[in-house]
């Protein structure tokens, strides 16, 4: 194993390492007979959707293990099996993504065509993403079954699967109910979506699981996820607002929320600030895939100052934070949560 007191980048290969060890696992899984092509197909698709983005998730859970354990060496088995459990994270992600990515007919992810948009995948990919879903027992059977916190395990990843794909619905009934209604977005609206659908995998998720490994007591720790909650909306609020403003080769995909009819926090912002005029504009041109369409509602979101108002949101967001970490009475917890807050505050991508 590679030594984790150096740098990023050791970090990062010692994970990969890992990867490719839960993938060989996986490809000789005894429940199923392989043949040449299904074990083919699998190792491709594994190789395309699950280690191709930025893995802050699954390293996440190595890190906010390291920093419970207060400075302490890792052995080798504490980091594969810290890895193991961010695998499983990026594991879930993946799953959620080929899905998603369906749903929204999505074009691009990660800088590459989605997984249904490569040839000879397409609706193949639907089962992919159950197989997807199904490799994260496979991993905890073979690796935790032994641990006093095997079944909390399987109780989390249930537990937050159950509430992500609760989120995800929340938003696509909003997309189509009433055939697009902006009247029925608001904040509200917006941050119970993100809560869902965002929050309690891509932040709760990673420290839950490095809690769970450091033997603490998930019910113990309530303002923990709270915390993680509002950063995961912060984080979301961001996505919005690069959607619009980022640039695509840095945030590695094409912003389509405005024609996805999105409820998105840029144009409830929007309504909010709008007078009858600008919400006119945004109701006859929200939602359309027409370029000049989205023209108009950008022109607007800049006339409106959106770009101000995230940054006073992104402001006070920060503050109230860090105020809710430092009120956490155990220093390595706030360790944590002050790490994610760095990895996240005024990100570009």
């Amino acid at each position: 194993m590679a030594n984790l007191n150096g740098s990023a980048s050791d970090l990062r290969a010692t994970f990969l390492d890992v990867y490719s060890k839960l993938k060989s696992e996986l490809l000789t899984d005894p429940a199923f007979e392989w043949t040449d092509g299904s074990r083919q197909w699998v190792e491709r698709m594994l190789d395309y959707n699950v280690p191709g983005g930025k893995l802050n998730r699954g390293l996440s859970v190595i890190d906010s293990y390291k920093l419970l354990k207060e400075g302490k060496n890792l052995t080798d088995d504490e980091v594969f099996l810290a890895s193991a459990l961010g695998w499983c994270i990026e594991w879930l992600q993946a799953y959620f993504l080929v899905l998603d990515d369906i749903m929204d007919n999505s074009h691009t992810r990660r800088g590459q065509p989605c997984w249904f948009k490569v040839p000879k995948v397409g609706m193949i990919a639907i089962n992919d993403g159950i197989i997807l879903r199904n490799h994260i027992p496979r991993i905890l059977k073979k690796h935790f079954r032994t641990k006093p916190y095997y079944v909390d395990l399987l109780d989390l990843f249930n537990e937050v699967e159950f509430q992500t794909a609760s989120g995800q619905m929340i938003d696509l009934i909003t997309t189509i109910e009433g055939e697009k209604d902006l009247s029925k977005y608001s904040l509200p609206l917006h941050r119970r979506i993100v809560q869902y659908k965002t929050a309690y995998y891509s932040f709760y998720l990673p420290v839950a699981c490095a809690l769970l490994m450091a033997g603490e007591d998930l019910e113990k720790h309530p303002t923990v996820k709270d915390v993680l909650i509002d950063m995961g909306i912060y984080f979301q609020v961001q996505d919005d607002y690069l959607d619009c403003y980022g640039e695509p080769e840095k945030i590695g995909k094409i912003g389509t929320d405005i024609e996805d009819f999105k409820c998105s926090w840029l144009v409830v912002k929007a309504l909010e600030l709008c007078n009858e005029e600008q919400k006119n504009t945004l109701l006859e041109h929200y939602g359309k895939e027409n370029p000049a369409d989205v023209a108009k509602i950008k022109a607007l979101y800049n006339e409106l100052n959106i770009q101000g108002a995230f940054a006073e949101f992104e402001n006070k967001s920060y503050v109230k934070l860090n105020s809710s970490i430092e009120a956490h009475p155990s220093k390595s917890v706030q360790a944590v949560l002050k790490s994610f807050l760095g990895k996240i505050y005024k990100r570009q991508k």
